[in-house]
């Protein structure tokens, strides 16, 4: 959604709405410019991969911080790095669309929908809402084309991206508690290591003590090596360790005490 831009939010009937976009509407491409764009740690997984970069070359090119005023309860956020220059189009945008389409960020695969999000009563468990974004330059809204929620989710290839994104709002939606100078910069350089740079973060697992303090099943060791979805999950699963001191981990020494206690 474009910064400048004012947008309607409006509820929707029955969970269904009309909306097309594509080279034969007269806004095509107009809402790929001047952006406010916050990416997340699985955007930011499939855009890497895309470019063929390493996580810290996407890092370094294509984003930027989001103001500490605008940062939800005090973690890092980036953003994607408009293009400098006349109407700051996005990186990836060209007159024939977006050159990324298939991996693109999943703000701009769930618009015109936004999607509000709850955590639920039991664990994993998402409340969610969903809303239509009416910007005034937008056409696509007078086109035939009718969706279903469900539809429209499926279409755009929204359903990674939700699982992903959910795990990871249900870390940033939770307050960063606030100590020491030294222990609350550590725990920023954590979050943004284990969400942004997944090298880095694959790095600590497997290249330093890590998997001598945390018990560990050798397959899930495999799966973490091979696969960067696997991976990030893990990473989510280690800063609600790290953060909030949830048992998502198994620490070899509780272990090895359990067994000692056992044994006797």
């Amino acid at each position: 959604m474009k910064e400048t831009q004012e947008a309607r939010f409006e509820p929707l009937e029955n969970r269904r709405f009309r909306f097309q976009c594509h080279p034969g509407v007269p806004c095509f491409t107009e809402c790929c410019a001047d952006l406010n764009l916050v990416l997340t740690p699985y955007d930011i997984l499939r855009l890497k991969n895309r470019l063929d970069l390493t996580c810290e070359e996407f890092l370094d090119r294509f984003t930027e911080p989001v103001e500490d005023r605008e940062s939800a309860h005090g973690y890092p956020r980036l953003r994607l790095r408009m293009t400098e220059g006349e109407g700051r189009p996005c990186p990836f945008v060209t007159e024939e669309g977006c050159r990324l389409y298939e991996d693109r960020p999943s703000a701009c695969r769930i618009y015109p929908l936004g999607r509000a999000t709850a955590r639920g009563a039991g664990p994993g468990h998402v409340i969610e809402r969903f809303f239509v974004v009416r910007e005034k330059h937008c056409r696509g809204f007078d086109e035939s084309k009718e969706w279903s929620v469900e539809s429209w989710t499926s279409d755009q290839g929204l359903e990674p991206y939700h699982r992903l994104n959910d795990q990871w709002m249900d870390i940033v939606t939770r307050e960063l508690k606030r100590s020491s100078g030294e222990t609350d910069t550590r725990k920023r350089q954590m979050f943004y290591m284990a969400s942004y740079n997944l090298d880095a973060f694959r790095k600590f697992v497997f290249e330093s003590s890590f998997l001598r303090t945390f018990v560990l099943d050798p397959g899930d060791v495999e799966n973490l090596r091979n696969n960067e979805e696997a991976l990030l999950e893990f990473a989510f699963r280690w800063l609600r360790f790290a953060l909030f001191g949830e048992r998502t981990l198994a620490v070899q020494s509780d272990v090895l005490e359990r067994r000692k206690q056992e044994m006797q």
